[in-house]
């Protein structure tokens, strides 16, 4: 039995269902796409953050992670930096791979 898809109708551009990812979700090795910061960052850390270059746009990579997962090194604009689990979960990400 052969099985269909209703068609459906388009009317308009076609909206990315897909949610941004967290850079605190992803492994060691893996690159990404900043996004932008999270709605519920703590005005100072989200300062902070855009100073240590986690801007929009940005690619960045996961280095490698402490033995007990926690902070987490990262590589973003030919520069590596430390952060604590918390503070990479306000970063949004996409193009993880």
């Amino acid at each position: 039995m052969l099985l269909r898809r209703p068609a459906v109708a388009r009317t308009g551009p076609a909206v990315c269902a897909v949610e941004p990812g967290r850079l605190a979700d992803l492994p060691p090795g893996s690159r990404a796409t900043i996004v932008g910061l999270a709605d519920g960052a703590p005005p100072s850390t989200a300062r902070r953050l855009a100073d240590l270059g986690f801007t929009a746009g940005t690619p960045v990579q996961v280095v490698r992670r402490a033995p007990l997962r926690d902070p987490v090194v990262y590589r973003v604009k030919d520069y590596d930096l430390c952060l604590r689990r918390a503070q990479a979960a306000h970063v949004l990400i996409r193009d993880a791979r």
